[in-house]
């Protein structure tokens, strides 16, 4: 099965924000907005395969993220240009409403998984 990854300019507004709107994904994009790519499995932790990948597959379909095999596993990382450049100031501003909002940090931090040397 090949990835949807929309181009650029197939990424719209109401899918972004329908994707965004779950706890668990924001949590994905508030790890993957400190840059890099990250495994699937380093990011959440106590949630099923399968449910990851529901999310997974929403923020890709939706044009958040990107999400490339590697080896066995996949890797993600936030398409941070292309939502720049679709949405300007969209994600910086997301972003900073959650780290200032204590409901949301709570709600955002409890599934992250511990970072260890290896991630």
């Amino acid at each position: 099965m090949t990835a949807n990854h929309p181009d650029r300019n197939q990424i719209h507004l109401e899918n972004v924000l329908t994707a965004l709107g779950n706890p668990l994904r924001l949590t994905v994009v508030r790890v993957l907005a400190g840059g890099g790519e990250h495994s699937c499995g380093s990011i959440l932790q106590g949630i099923s395969k399968s449910t990851l990948t529901h999310h997974w597959r929403v923020l890709r379909d939706s044009g958040v993220i990107w999400q490339r095999p590697y080896g066995r596993e996949n890797l993600l990382s936030l398409r941070r240009e292309d939502l720049d450049a679709r949405f300007p100031g969209l994600l910086d501003s997301l972003l900073q409403a959650v780290q200032n909002d204590p409901v949301t940090i709570e709600t955002t931090t409890k599934n992250i998984a511990p970072k260890t040397d290896a991630s």
